[in-house]
């Protein structure tokens, strides 16, 4: 799986690989940077994109296809 997490940065939002010390790349918008990450991880395979807030706390996580997402929408047809 390649994670990646979007993160404040001095210049905007980063978009940065689990455990590495530098951007892989920078955003103006946090929503930018959500959408390169979610771009990047759907390249790589899939895996998670964990969304961090303004205050530095973990506010969404999304799993991109074809990641197993703990918590699937329901199908609601019947």
């Amino acid at each position: 799986m390649a994670d990646r997490y979007v993160t404040k940065h001095d210049k905007g939002w980063a978009v940065k690989a689990p455990g590495a010390k530098r951007a892989s790349s920078v955003h103006g918008t946090q929503k930018d940077a959500e959408k390169a990450a979610k771009k990047t991880v759907g390249n790589l395979g899939g895996g998670e994109v964990r969304i961090q807030g303004r205050n530095g706390r973990w506010r969404d996580s999304d799993t991109v296809a074809p990641g197993n997402d703990p918590y699937p929408p329901r199908d609601k047809k019947h």
